[in-house]
């Protein structure tokens, strides 16, 4: 079989309107292997580790989505940002040459996908959550549930999106969840390509201090506020927890969400402990001061909240639906829990506490080495050499 180094002309465009990690690192491995003709994104900074002579930028695209972000709540702000989407397209589009093969995510360049796949190339979905019809069956049943008048999200960004998967040739997917909801719609296991993009986990250790024994219970999330994120169920879990736990605290990050705020006034008697949105070195640290990191979400490609919280050596309290419980043991470094299920939620928490209390303490260096960027790179160039 040959190596994707003896086929340099085979030649890669990566295609993103924002930084998103997994891609930067696509993008790195192919530039390594000499496989990247250039990654498109529409911002004003390139991606770390590709060479401006592999960058393409257009600043306009993510200063007009930065203005939005600032004067606009995020359900506008976001619908507004999806309507840029053909602008990159095109722009995208112009740059293109018979051959190239091509990777993007949902709905970002759909007449990129076409000429690709028209010209003798092979196009490459960025999988960074379930399939899209998953996605939007799952969070539309959520707000219908709590009476929320928005969408799931902008109906324009998932009819490109539903669009974007009939020019779809293979599907990069980090998580069993994600390739699980493609094969459930029709896609070969042969298309799917799963390959769980990397973490930068080194700031995020263990603590070398011991518990301190008047630390009351403490449960935590890093992640933002919302109905994906299956925030009533966390609260009305803690709710039951105090029941048992009076002194119980809950951490949160003040990155609320439109769709949740009716729902967090009913929640209002509990006592909150917020935070705003942390660098990496302070969210290692206000981790390091919880026990159990909960994540009851709808819907996640990878949850990489989760992942921080597993490499800080906390139990996390996760549902199938998150891509991060790919990595948890149950009863050694925590537990999964069906969604919508607060009661299951309050006593997987406490079930971790005892754990954490008796000192039976997870290792985190498999979640390390699965994580890595050497891990991801092999796995990725050893698919290509298949594909080729």
């Amino acid at each position: 079989m040959n190596s994707p180094r003896e086929k340099p002309g085979q030649k890669f465009v990566v295609a993103m309107p924002a930084r998103f990690s997994a891609s930067d690192n696509r993008a790195r491995v192919l530039e390594q292997i000499g496989r990247l003709r250039f990654i498109a994104l529409g911002t004003r900074r390139g991606a770390i580790s590709i060479s401006p002579e592999r960058t393409r930028l257009n600043p306009w695209i993510g200063l007009c989505a930065y203005a939005a972000a600032k004067t606009l709540s995020p359900f506008p702000a976001e619908s507004f940002r999806v309507r840029l989407l053909p602008w990159f397209d095109r722009w995208v589009l112009k740059q293109l040459q018979r051959g190239d093969y091509i990777i993007s995510s949902y709905g970002y360049v759909n007449e990129c996908f076409k000429f690709v796949r028209a010209h003798g190339g092979k196009t490459f979905l960025e999988a960074g959550n379930s399939h899209i019809e998953n996605f939007w069956e799952t969070i539309a049943e959520e707000h219908r549930r709590w009476n929320c008048p928005y969408p799931p999200f902008a109906s324009h960004w998932y009819e490109r999106a539903r669009a974007m998967l009939a020019e779809t040739d293979y599907v990069l997917s980090p998580s069993s969840y994600v390739t699980n909801s493609f094969l459930a719609r029709g896609f070969k296991p042969e298309q799917i390509l799963k390959n769980v993009y990397p973490i930068d986990l080194s700031l995020f250790q263990p603590n070398a201090k011991p518990r301190p024994n008047a630390r009351p219970l403490t449960v935590i999330n890093t992640g933002s506020v919302s109905l994906r994120k299956g925030t009533p169920y966390l609260l009305e879990g803690f709710r039951l927890i105090r029941q048992k736990h009076p002194s119980a605290r809950l951490l949160l990050t003040r990155i609320i969400q439109d769709d949740v705020k009716p729902v967090l006034q009913k929640y209002s008697d509990l006592p909150i402990e917020w935070a705003p949105p942390l660098p990496h070195g302070r969210l290692a640290e206000r981790l390091r001061e919880a026990d159990v990191f909960v994540l009851p979400s709808l819907e996640e490609g990878l949850a990489r909240t989760a992942c921080e919280a597993m490499a800080c050596g906390l139990q996390v309290v996760l549902t199938p639906n998150t891509g991060a419980n790919d990595f948890v043991q149950a009863g050694v470094n925590g537990e999964v829990v069906p969604i919508r299920e607060p009661v299951a939620t309050a006593e997987a928490i406490l079930k971790c506490f005892e754990r954490q209390l008796a000192d039976q303490h997870p290792g985190v260096t498999e979640i390390h080495e699965k994580l890595s960027f050497e891990s991801f790179e092999k796995r990725f160039i050893d698919q290509l050499a298949a594909i080729d």
